[in-house]
């Protein structure tokens, strides 16, 4: 009997999240999907759609727990797609951010995606020998492009810290069989990709990820309708 294929995307919006849970299901994937609205149902398309607060660190351990007592199976392909700012009251003033402000968009930035990542790595050792094991952080360029726009400063510092971790853990986790990858829409000219995300181009390219067919590495750029592009 072959094995279940269960992909988790936490941070499901109506582009990204709904164009890579198209692309999951269609080759025949199991989709439970994270976010604020969910529905703690199943949807008419067949997702698992889970309500959560995932500022909220201590929610996610539950999500995997949730998503494996609905299809007795653990996800391989986990997918965090959540992301956060908070524009400062004063807005030519970085430092006027509220702290209560700084650490939700951090949690969701950075350490929800951390914990999520540890979910992952301990579920993982419940799989079949040989099996493909993927993590994707969706990303942007601010990793190392910093703006001059102080309404960037909570996403801008949790993309750089999470892209840290994330290539490190890369470099630890490849020997045993599981990737991690930020992923980072761009232009064709190497330019951030904006307000202009393309969720169906996210979905192609996380699915060729999750495959592992071809080496990828771990900064993950692409272009849509191209796929990888190193820049």
């Amino acid at each position: 009997m072959a094995s279940t294929l269960v992909a988790l995307i936490l941070g499901a919006g109506p582009r990204v999240g709904a164009g890579v849970a198209r692309e999951f299901s269609k080759i025949g994937y199991k989709v439970a999907l994270v976010s604020k609205s969910g529905s703690d149902s199943t949807t008419s398309e067949g997702y698992l759609s889970l309500k959560a607060d995932l500022a909220d660190l201590n929610t996610v351990p539950g999500i995997f727990q949730r998503v494996y007592n609905e299809w007795k199976a653990f996800p391989s392909v986990v997918i965090w797609n959540a992301g956060a700012r908070t524009v400062p009251p004063v807005d030519d003033d970085m430092f006027s951010l509220a702290q209560k402000s700084l650490i939700q968009d951090i949690n969701i930035n950075t350490l929800g995606p951390y914990v999520a990542a540890q979910q992952a790595v301990d579920g993982w050792k419940t799989l079949a020998e040989g099996s493909k094991k993927t993590f994707i952080y969706t990303g942007n360029k601010m990793n190392i492009q910093p703006l001059s726009v102080p309404a960037t400063a909570t996403l801008g510092m949790g993309k750089s810290a999470s892209s840290y971790w994330i290539s490190l853990a890369d470099n630890l986790y490849q020997g045993k069989g599981a990737r991690f990858f930020y992923a980072d829409q761009r232009q064709a000219d190497g330019n951030m990709g904006g307000m202009g995300l393309d969720g169906d181009a996210h979905g192609q390219f996380f699915v060729q990820l999750a495959q592992q067919e071809k080496y990828i590495p771990w900064l993950a750029t692409f272009v849509p309708g191209t796929g990888y592009v190193k820049f």
